[in-house]
């Protein structure tokens, strides 16, 4: 049996949920930007911004915390040589969310995250 608690579950189990939300903050990362249903793009903004905080913070300990978050440790480098200097004069706001319109086959609301430049 599920269990439901209030707020965006995204209709999914909370392992489940945290693993997607997880592969797809890895992915923003990756490559600048993805294309995601807007719910799913709000969660992953949140978890995003976190992620890049903790990497302009730099330390051993946060790097660890990146590494246990981000599934591929090729990003996680990526995060703190790249990354987190971009953004060192930014207190925060560090994606963008562009509504797309409407998937196809379900009249999902789509949109763009991307990371500011």
């Amino acid at each position: 049996m599920r269990h439901r608690v209030a707020g965006s579950g995204l209709g999914r189990p909370t392992a489940h949920r945290m693993l997607m939300l997880r592969g797809a903050v890895t992915d923003l990362l990756r490559y600048g930007r993805i294309k995601t249903t807007q719910a799913k793009a709000k969660e992953i903004r949140r978890l995003a911004e976190k992620t890049i905080s903790r990497g302009k913070k730099g330390t051993l300990h946060q790097r660890r915390q990146a590494s246990a978050f981000l599934t591929d440790e090729g990003v996680v480098k990526k995060l703190f040589d790249e990354i987190a200097p971009r953004y060192s004069e930014r207190a925060g706001g560090y994606t963008r969310l562009v509504k797309t319109g409407q998937r196809q086959g379900d009249a999902a609301q789509m949109a763009l995250l991307e990371l500011v430049e």
